[in-house]
C-alpha cells in the first residue's frame, strides 16, 4: 500500500494526522501511534523514518516503503558577509527553487518560493526572464523551511515571507496547505501575524486569503501607484487593475505593506510619490522601499542612494510609514532568481 502520490508532507497536520491514524488501525498498531509520528513530520522532523528510533525497527521499515519523506536536493548554498544565506534547491523533476534566509537579531526570517519560475514577467524580475516552469506542491513549499530545520534546528525561522519565486496566489491550492503547516503548532508553529503573502495583486487569490480566520500579512508588490505606468512595469495590471486591487486588500484586519522597488525615472519622481502617499493613506499601509537589484531588464537603472532617502522623506512628511529595506545578500545572488539564472549561464558556458 503505497501513499507517495501524496506524501504526508503534502497534507496540513490534521490530515497526516487522520491519514496515519487510519493506517496505524489497519496494521492492528497502537492507537498512540499516529501522534508519535505526526511529530516526526515537523515539530521534530527525520530525514527518514530511521531516524526515529523510538519507534521499533520493523515499524520504521513499513514507514519509509508506506510513507516516504520526500526530500530537497541542496544544489548551491551562497553565504552572504551579512549572514544572509541563499539556497537553491533541485526538485525531484530537476526544477530549482531559491529561498533566502535572513537573520537579524533573534529574528530569522525565511524568504520562499512556491512555483518554479514566473509567468507574470515584471521587467525588473529575474524569476520573471526565466518564464513559468510549475507549480511546486504544498511539501515543496514547506520543505524549504522543513529542510533547515533538519541541517541546523537552529535556523529554524520565527518569520516566513512568501516573496521568492512565483506569484503565490497563482498557485493557491498549494499555498494554502503550505500555510497551515507553517503556522499549526502541529506544523512548523510560526504565528500568523509572523507570516507574509506578497502578490502582485491575484484577485481571486486575495479573496481566498482574506477568508481565512488567521490574520496572515499581506504585502501588495505594488511598484508604481500610476495605472499606465504600472502595466509598463508589470503587465498583470491588465488583468487586475489596480483600483481593484487596493479595493480588495479592503477586506484584511492586519496593517498592509507596498513592496516599491525604486527604479531611476521610472517611479522614483515626486508625483510617483504624491500618488504612493495617497495610496497608502487609504489602506493605513506601510511601504517598504527598495533598492533595485540586478537581475531584471538591462534598461532599468538603480535609483541613487541620495534620491531613495528624499523619496522616503516625502512619505514621511505626509505621515506615512516607509521604510528603505537595506539590501541584503549583495556580495552573493540573494535577489529573487538571480542565483538560478547566474547557475545556468555557468553550466551553459562549461558545456
Amino acid at each position: 500500500m503505497s501513499h507517495s502520490a501524496t506524501t504526508l508532507l503534502d497534507l496540513t497536520p490534521a490530515a497526516a494526522s487522520l491519514r496515519l491514524a487510519e493506517w496505524a488501525t489497519a496494521e492492528g498498531l497502537p492507537k498512540y501511534r499516529a501522534a508519535q509520528l505526526v511529530r516526526r513530520l515537523w515539530v521534530a522532523p527525520v530525514a527518514s523514518w530511521q531516524e526515529a528510533t523510538e519507534l521499533p525497527k520493523a515499524l520504521r521499515e513499513r514507514l519509509d516503503r508506506d510513507f516516504p519523506l520526500p526530500r530537497l536536493t541542496l544544489d548551491t548554498l551562497q553565504d552572504s558577509a551579512d549572514g544572509t544565506r541563499k539556497y537553491l534547491w533541485t526538485l525531484k523533476d530537476g526544477e530549482k527553487v531559491e529561498s533566502v534566509l535572513i537573520p537579524s537579531a533573534s529574528r530569522r526570517t525565511l524568504c520562499i518560493s512556491s512555483q518554479a519560475g514566473c509567468a507574470l514577467g515584471c521587467v525588473f524580475c529575474a524569476t520573471g526572464l526565466m518564464g513559468f516552469r510549475r507549480n511546486l506542491q504544498p511539501s515543496e513549499i514547506a520543505c524549504q523551511a522543513r529542510e533547515l530545520v533538519l541541517r541546523d534546528p537552529e535556523d529554524k525561522p520565527t518569520n516566513i515571507v512568501f516573496m521568492g519565486m512565483g506569484e503565490p496566489l497563482l498557485n493557491w491550492p498549494a499555498v494554502d496547505t503550505a500555510l497551515t503547516i507553517f503556522n499549526s503548532p502541529a506544523g512548523l508553529g510560526v504565528g500568523a501575524r509572523h507570516i507574509t503573502v506578497s502578490t502582485v495583486g491575484i484577485l481571486p487569490g486575495m479573496k481566498a486569503l482574506a477568508a481565512r480566520p488567521e490574520q496572515f500579512r499581506l504585502a501588495i508588490s505594488l511598484h508604481s501607484p500610476l495605472p499606465a505606468e504600472r502595466l509598463a512595469l508589470m503587465p498583470i495590471e491588465k488583468k487586475y487593475p489596480l483600483k481593484d486591487v487596493i479595493e480588495a486588500a479592503k477586506a484584511f484586519q492586519q496593517r498592509i505593506t507596498f513592496e516599491y522597488v525604486l527604479i531611476a525615472g521610472r517611479n522614483d519622481r515626486d508625483k510617483d510619490a504624491l500618488a504612493l502617499a495617497s495610496l497608502a493613506r487609504r489602506l493605513g499601509a506601510h511601504v517598504n522601499l527598495l533598492p533595485l537589484h540586478p537581475g531584471g531588464s538591462d534598461e532599468l537603472v538603480p535609483t541613487a542612494p541620495a534620491r531613495i532617502r528624499e523619496f522616503r522623506d516625502f512619505l514621511t512628511i505626509r505621515n506615512i510609514e516607509a521604510v528603505v529595506r537595506r539590501s541584503r545578500g549583495l556580495d552573493i545572488d540573494a535577489a529573487c532568481g538571480q542565483l538560478r539564472v547566474q547557475m545556468e549561464r555557468k553550466r551553459r558556458a562549461q558545456a
